[in-house]
């Protein structure tokens, strides 16, 4: 409730996937902004409670298929990919963008998150950042990410390794003392082996991550495993993340050329785009969940684990299968 005598207002924040994901642990960038941008005005800010009446509700939604809180009051802004009425290259504005997020937040998060750039040169069906964040561009340098009291710094770069400002400030920080991540996972077909050697010479705070979306990827894919490892990265140190779509042989034998490098790490991601009616079948979250994050694939094939399992493709005659009926 407003305080009228100091002008200061009282701010209620939204995580929507917060509420709906019982393990996401991942902080929402643009709340952290939002309210570092208040808590600097001396507003006072706090998770959204629909018990309560605030000056100003914000709500990010970052995926389409996270259910909208039905509790919201009608004047809430809204942002994030998530909301299919918010257009896709609605941004932040330019005084909210600036600030440094406020961790506060989410106190179990003992890392720094950014980006060292936005956008993307491709123009991937299933990926909305050409349209939202355009080509690729420097926006950041590391040393305006970094936490004073955290050695990890997470980047959600899309594409990082199509930009010279985002390879100089990689290359700039072997030997800082600070561990990265690159969650979104690198294109490999930008792997040469000058970068090679850079990614060899950083710290990990774990894997380091590339895409293989399509079978034109295994190729650059293998090629960079094989970089890596003239510069001393084994294969047990490379994510790589599989986009699982209708054509689920494609994903079969994107898994099968890479599992040959022992103790590569595979995680397989139907594809879901609620906001162009692209919605994972049974049998695509059968290959997610259960053949790769279950680990099946590392012992069998997907044929194999198809008869084993009966299940029948789309193609095949009779579709009706066990999985199906085990997804609904």
């Amino acid at each position: 409730m407003k305080d009228n005598k100091q002008g200061k207002m009282l701010i209620g924040l939204h995580d929507a996937e917060r509420d709906y994901l019982r393990h996401k642990t991942f902080p929402n960038y643009a709340l952290m902004k939002i309210s570092a941008r208040h808590k600097a005005a001396g507003d006072t800010v706090e998770w959204w409670n629909p018990l309560c009446r605030y000056d100003r509700v914000y709500s990010s939604k970052v995926f389409d298929f996270t259910p909208e809180d039905p509790y919201l009051p009608e004047d809430t802004v809204r942002g994030g990919t998530g909301y299919r009425d918010i257009p896709t290259d609605a941004e932040l504005p330019p005084e909210v963008e600036s600030m440094f997020p406020d961790y506060s937040l989410y106190p179990d998060c003992d890392y720094a998150i950014g980006y060292l750039t936005r956008g993307c040169i491709r123009n991937c069906r299933w990926c909305v950042v050409p349209q939202k964040e355009g080509k690729i561009r420097p926006y950041r340098t590391w040393r305006e990410l970094v936490r004073p009291d955290t050695d990890k710094l997470v980047l959600m770069d899309n594409n990082i390794l199509a930009s010279d400002h985002g390879i100089t400030q990689l290359e700039s920080m072997a030997g800082s003392g600070y561990r990265i991540d690159l969650n979104q996972g690198m294109d490999a077909r930008l792997v040469d082996d000058r970068i090679a050697g850079i990614l060899s010479k950083l710290e990990w705070i774990r894997f380091i991550r590339f895409s293989c979306d399509q079978k034109s990827q295994i190729g650059p894919v293998k090629r960079t495993i094989e970089l890596l490892g003239n510069h001393g990265i084994r294969p047990y140190r490379i994510f790589v993340y599989i986009l699982v779509t209708e054509d689920i042989k494609d994903a079969a034998e994107r898994v099968e050329a890479l599992k040959a490098y022992r103790g590569i790490n595979l995680y397989a991601q139907a594809e879901r785009n609620e906001r162009i009616g692209i919605v994972p079948d049974a049998v695509q979250l059968e290959f997610q969940q259960r053949y790769v994050y279950g680990g099946c694939y590392r012992t069998e094939t997907w044929e194999s684990y198809c008869r084993r399992k009966g299940i029948r493709m789309k193609h095949e005659k009779n579709y009706d299968t066990k999985a199906e009926e085990d997804w609904k």
